[in-house]
């Protein structure tokens, strides 16, 4: 893994030392000797970690966080604070300002490549989540800031088996976060495998009695409803060889003990916001995916889709020699409609029309809207013949009923429909589309309201 640092300290000799151990392994590595330097380079350079020493002259190392972490365009950056303090109520604040952990001087060499290999690939996943939004933020669909912890409390699952240091993290949390308490490993992996119960954050205690609390990390990575969950430990000040092999499988973040409560509650707020900005940015990248491929009015698919999925099952069927047959359908003078009674009323007919399809048809079948008022239904493993009952189901479905265009106000609308099918391993997309086209236009000329079978 290799990623750009910013090393900012007002000491030459502590910069000089950190390029050079960071350069050894192989990271490209940008410098600061002061607040206002640090704050130029972010913009300019857009590391991927900050590794801030705290005390400066000027603009001390928090501040300089606040800056960071307050900026849309650079909150994403992590910030490791270097600091010579070591109270609890020295990292309270820089986490409170946005810190994402702290490194202790003198810096211990694997614990300083552990944190920032794990915040780099924490940073390269939100990169690569917020680059797929396709510029949602820009166009209003995701917020650009942080989530607030304000909205809900989290939901957080404890594992220890020691009753009286998980109910002290209760205590601690209870208040601002719902937190189950867990006491055995499987049990915490069978509840967290529930589709059901999604919890914002894990966390562990790494000494339990009897328990192999790294399997349990393990475990959690590796479950497709956990991977992405946040899980802080809790350990013992001796125990690095444990805690620097859960940081490489994952783990997202750790406290020592004694836990202070402080410190505790900011470091836990810092992982349930950002797990919530990830999964704010998974579910736009899922919604960009849909809209690429929904038709925005109707909910059915588009012509993108269509074009892109029918070729597919026209290959799937010739190669198997299953049947497959296409419906085209519009609606009959729908410009009327519009004209007469406007656009909103239109639309309403539309959604309603989709509605109507999406009965009438299976599950397996594939309902797209390619334009205006035509629409097209593709039947994989359907003969013509059914496909013909399927496409007079659709017609009578739509003309025995009238449509609400408006409150009150109810259309009586009526379709054309033609359907074509599969023949031969000659046959392609446009064939079956443009005998089915066909067919719909001898129903245009014939009286409108009917369904013609292709011609053989």
């Amino acid at each position: 893994m290799t990623a750009r640092v910013l090393v900012v300290d007002d000491i030459l000799a502590n910069v000089r030392l950190l390029e050079a151990k960071l350069a050894a392994e192989y990271f490209e590595v940008v410098t600061a000797m002061n607040g206002v330097d640090a704050l130029e380079s972010v913009q300019r350079t857009r590391p991927d970690i900050v590794l801030l020493d705290v005390m400066m002259p000027g603009i001390d190392g928090i501040e300089v966080c606040k800056r960071i972490k307050s900026n849309p365009s650079t909150q994403h950056i992590p910030v490791v604070m270097v600091t010579a303090l070591d109270q609890p109520e020295d990292r309270v604040r820089g986490l409170e300002a946005g810190a994402d952990d702290f490194l202790t001087k003198p810096v211990n060499d694997v614990s300083l490549f552990c944190r920032v290999k794990s915040l780099v690939r924490l940073k390269m996943l939100t990169d690569e989540l917020r680059t797929r939004t396709g510029g949602a933020e820009a166009m209003g669909l995701i917020n650009a800031n942080l989530p607030s912890l304000d909205t809900k409390p989290g939901n957080i699952m404890v594992v220890d088996n020691r009753a009286v240091t998980a109910d002290r993290v209760r205590g601690a949390l209870n208040g601002r976060h719902d937190v189950t308490i867990v006491t055995d490993g499987q049990q915490a992996i069978e509840l967290c495998a529930q589709n059901d119960m999604t919890f914002e954050l894990v966390v562990i205690s790494l000494d339990m009695e009897g328990v192999d609390a790294l399997r349990v990390c393990s475990q959690l990575k590796s479950l497709e409803t956990t991977r992405q969950t946040p899980i802080l430990l809790i350990v013992d000040p001796d125990d690095h060889q444990r805690l620097l092999r859960a940081l490489d499988m994952g783990v997202n973040d750790y406290l020592i003990r004694p836990v202070d409560h402080q410190e505790l509650q900011a470091r836990v707020n810092t992982q349930i916001r950002r797990f919530r900005y990830t999964e704010q940015l998974r579910k736009s990248v899922q919604a960009s995916m849909e809209m690429a491929v929904t038709d925005s009015l109707t909910g059915l698919f588009n012509r993108r889709y269509l074009e892109t999925h029918l070729a597919q099952l026209v290959g799937h069927a010739i190669n198997r020699g299953k049947p497959l047959s296409v419906i085209t359908l519009d609606v009959d003078y729908f410009k009327a409609v519009n004209d007469t009674h406007g656009h909103q009323a239109g639309d309403r007919v539309l959604q309603e029309l989709a509605g109507r399809i999406r009965g009438a048809i299976r599950g397996v079948d594939l309902a797209c809207r390619t334009g205006g008022e035509e629409f097209v239904v593709v039947l994989p493993g359907t003969e013509i013949g059914i496909a013909q009952r399927v496409a007079e189901r659709l017609r009578q479905a739509v003309a025995n009923r009238p449509f609400t265009a408006a409150p009150g106000f109810a259309l009586n609308i009526t379709i054309s429909a033609g359907v074509a099918a599969l023949n031969g391993i000659h046959e392609n997309v446009d064939t079956i589309l443009k005998q089915a086209d066909q067919a719909l236009y001898r129903a245009k000329r014939e009286g409108r309201n009917c369904v013609i079978l292709a011609a053989a």
